[in-house]
């Protein structure tokens, strides 16, 4: 990967269908996120995503979200994104996932998946994956990912997934408040962990972890940069210009609506480049 010729790393991209025409998602799910993002479905295969992103000059962190357990979905192959990936390797970044709920034999898998196909780095989405952060029972699962010296990337504030649905599909958000991982940051030091999203209703929160750990990172994924919360700008601005990356939540925010919304936001022309790559390749080890 030539980091000099990116325009940006994109650290929040979603795989939603693998080579066999199975998707991430159910279709209630799938239709419930499209609605609330106010977009068409669009299920991109690791291979578009890497036609996609090579004609915008950037590079994508990609993944699923290993959540079978709670949902009855069958997870997307971590080893087929990985192999994949590794055939475009100028612009895709491949992340794994895994279910706490696997125990010992979740962090097997997890050793493996970098050992042997060359995985980055790990998503976690507490409320679609039913699990709190900080529970005790999670942390061997943070140790191992800590010893391969690979960050976690966690889905924080509200989600798409379930929206408008009864109950949220059981969902529950409150496994995705920032604080929950304040613990993890605390008790793992030398794991990086990027919180995915401005972490609505809880964003105070997400920047004082921010601020206070060394080893945490905020993606703004998943939100219209028009939309961010004034003390989230204030913070990218200031105190955490160095703590801000770039992250569409691609398929379901596409982005190019994303930068075209973030040009217009008040953010320093010294700071831009920060958040749309300098921060990234700090924060994934990529040079």
């Amino acid at each position: 990967m030539d980091l000099d010729t990116l325009v940006a790393i994109d650290v929040h991209v979603h795989v939603h269908a693998d080579q066999h025409g199975h998707l991430a998602l159910d279709d209630e799910l799938n239709a419930a996120a499209s609605q609330y993002f106010k977009g068409d479905p669009y299920d991109p295969t690791v291979p578009d995503i890497a036609a996609d992103y090579r004609g915008k000059q950037m590079a994508a962190v990609v993944f699923t979200v290993d959540a079978e357990a709670a949902t009855g979905q069958m997870t997307l192959s971590n080893e087929e994104i990985a192999d994949l990936a590794a055939q475009h390797p100028d612009v895709l970044i491949p992340f794994g996932s895994i279910d706490p709920a696997r125990g010992v034999a979740g962090i097997r898998a997890a050793r493996r998946l970098v050992q042997e196909h060359g995985v980055r780095g790990f998503k976690f989405h507490p409320s679609l994956q039913d699990f709190l952060p900080n529970d005790r029972a999670v942390y061997p699962l943070y140790e191992e990912l800590q010893s391969l010296g690979v960050p976690a990337l966690f889905h924080t504030g509200q989600t798409g997934i379930g929206a408008g649905l009864p109950g949220g599909r059981g969902i529950k958000l409150r496994y995705s408040d920032p604080m929950l991982l304040d613990d993890v940051a605390a008790d793992f030091p030398g794991l990086t962990i990027i919180m995915a999203h401005p972490s609505v209703p809880w964003q105070d929160a997400a920047i004082s972890v921010a601020t206070h750990k060394a080893n945490v990172y905020i993606d703004l994924s998943g939100w219209s940069p028009k939309y961010f919360p004034p003390q989230l700008v204030r913070a990218a601005n200031t105190m955490l210009k160095r703590k801000v990356l770039f992250g569409s939540d691609y398929p379901l925010l596409r982005p190019e609506r994303w930068i075209r919304d973030f040009e217009a936001l008040e953010i320093k022309d010294e700071v831009r480049p920060l958040i749309m790559k300098e921060n990234a390749i700090v924060a994934l080890g990529l040079r």
